[in-house]
Parts: C-alpha cells; structure tokens; sequence
C-alpha cells in the first residue's frame, strides 16, 4: 500500500514540475551561485594541503583559487565593494605571499584560508538572497571564466612547466565554442584574428622545446583582442546598474 502511495506521490510531482507548479531545486539556482559555488572547492584544496602540509601543494591548489576567482570576481565587485576589498585585497595577498615562502606557518596559513572560506560561504549565502543582475553581467563572468584559462599559459611558461602551459590552452580552447558569439557580436575582426591566433598558439606549443618568446607574444595578442571585447560587454552590463 505505501509502495502504491509512494509512486501516486512521484508521479504527481513529476505533472507538476511539467507544469511549472514546482522545479527541482537546482534548476531555481542561477548561473551566478553556480559560477560562484564551482570556484569554492580550490580554497578546500588548499585546507586539505595545509593540513598535511603539503605546500606544494597549497600553493598549487591556490594558484587554481584565483584563476577561478578571476572568472567570477566581477559578480562581487558589482554585488559588494566591502566583500571584494576584503577578499582580493586581504585575503587573497598575505596568504599568496605565506604560500611563496619554502616552509610556511601552516598553522596560521590554515587558519587564514578557512577565515576566508567562512566569509566565501557567507558571501554566497548574500548573493542567493538577492535579485539577479541583469544577463549581461552572466555574459561577462562567461568571458572571464574562459579567458581564465587562456591567463595561466604565460605564467606556466615562464615557470617552465610545459604541461600547464598545453594544459590551460586546450582548456582555453575547448571551451572557446561557448563565448565565440560574444566577441564575434563586438568585432568580426577580432573574431577572425583570435581564431588565427589560436591555431598558431597551438603549433607553437607543439615541439619538445617551445620557442617561449613566440608562445608569449602570441597569447597576448589574443589576450589584448579578448580583452577589448569584454571591457565592452562589461561597460554595456554596467549600463544596466
């Protein structure tokens, strides 16, 4: 009998949810939580390193906090000032800086990142609460959760590490398909000389020994275009305020 109830209970909240009256829960969650949410797992890494004091580790695990934070680090400059400050600006550079040293105090650098992690599930928390901004900004966090990719292949050049270097460009390219439109939208020409300049990126990085300086220009002119295009989508989002 309660198996007979069970299914009339399924069924009744599969109509529903057809029909509008009700939703799973993760689809009421909009692209700027989700976004915000996929970055928080980086500053999990890092506890977990320090824990076993692993600095490389850390450090590694930080580095990819960044990278991610800088995809989704215009959602909170627009949502709070105070917040932004207090994570890029305090945060962020005094465990940066503790992370560089060849023995840091785990202790205390462990304390600092779950501090931080506590004010980034309380930003979240905020976030959720209020109205979504408009489309626009979700634009922008999509340039720059891709462009993140595309920013780690210098660095992991100049540090040698040729395996992140083809790492983050192919992740960079893999996922070109998905913003592609919003820089075509602002500039054909843009458009076409990215494109030409990912496939020559691409070549470059082939050999044993690429030529670094040839990499690097490469990248930074397909940065400096990217770059053009979204401080366009990001003056036009900001129009919406």
């Amino acid at each position: 009998m309660m198996q007979h109830i069970s299914r009339i209970a399924i069924a009744l909240f599969a109509t529903l949810a057809i029909l509008g009256v009700v939703a799973p829960a993760a689809a009421q969650e909009r692209f700027e939580i989700t976004s915000i949410k996929a970055v928080r797992p980086t500053l999990v890494n890092t506890i977990n390193a320090l824990q076993q004091r692993n600095a490389a580790a850390a450090k590694e695990a930080f580095e990819a906090y960044d990278s991610g934070w800088n995809g989704i680090e215009f959602y909170v400059n627009v949502r709070s000032r105070p917040m932004y400050n207090l994570l890029e600006h305090e945060f962020q550079p005094r465990i940066t800086k503790a992370l560089a040293e060849g023995s840091p105090n785990f202790p205390v650098v462990q304390a600092d990142v779950q501090a931080m992690l506590a004010k980034f599930d309380e930003m979240v928390a905020t976030f959720a609460a209020m109205p979504a901004l408009h489309p626009l900004f979700d634009d922008v966090a999509r340039l720059r959760i891709v462009r993140a990719h595309l920013r780690e292949v210098n660095p992991a050049l100049k540090a040698g590490n040729l395996a992140k270097a083809r790492k983050s460009f192919k992740a960079f390219d893999d996922n070109w398909d998905s913003i592609e439109d919003l820089i075509k939208a602002r500039s054909e020409e843009s458009y076409v000389a990215i494109e030409k300049g990912m496939i020559e990126v691409e070549q470059a990085l082939m050999p044993d020994k690429p030529d670094v300086d040839k990499v690097t220009g490469l990248v930074n002119d397909i940065l400096r275009l990217y770059n053009a295009a979204l401080a366009e989508v990001a003056k036009e989002a900001r129009g919406h305020l």
